[in-house]
């Protein structure tokens, strides 16, 4: 199968309490997060080091981040590579507790 055929896929796994990224028919990476009130806390975020450079972890992210705000809930970065994320996308900003959203 060519790098290029290789579907990826970001789907959210509320049993697990984390998004997925998939590569293909392979987990290669999640970002964990807990519900607390009206926001999603993101703790954790990693990728296999076997699927580095594709840009797995910034469609994670970026899907992660646009499903969060499409279930109307704000955001709290605890996990570090989640919020170097958000501090390089200001236009997320209104959705970010402590950014947009002071709670």
């Amino acid at each position: 199968m060519s790098e290029q055929a290789v579907a990826t896929t970001v789907v959210r796994n509320d049993a697990q309490h984390r998004y997925e990224v998939w590569y293909g028919d392979k987990l290669a990476g999640f970002a964990e997060f807990r519900e607390r009130d009206h926001d999603t806390v993101f703790v954790h975020t990693e990728v296999d080091t076997e699927y580095s450079g594709k840009g797995l972890a910034n469609s994670l992210v970026r899907e992660a981040v646009d499903d969060v705000i499409g279930r109307g809930r704000g955001i709290v970065a605890r996990c570090p590579f989640v919020k170097g994320w958000l501090d390089k996308h200001p236009d997320y900003d209104a959705h970010v507790v402590g950014k947009g959203i002071q709670r």
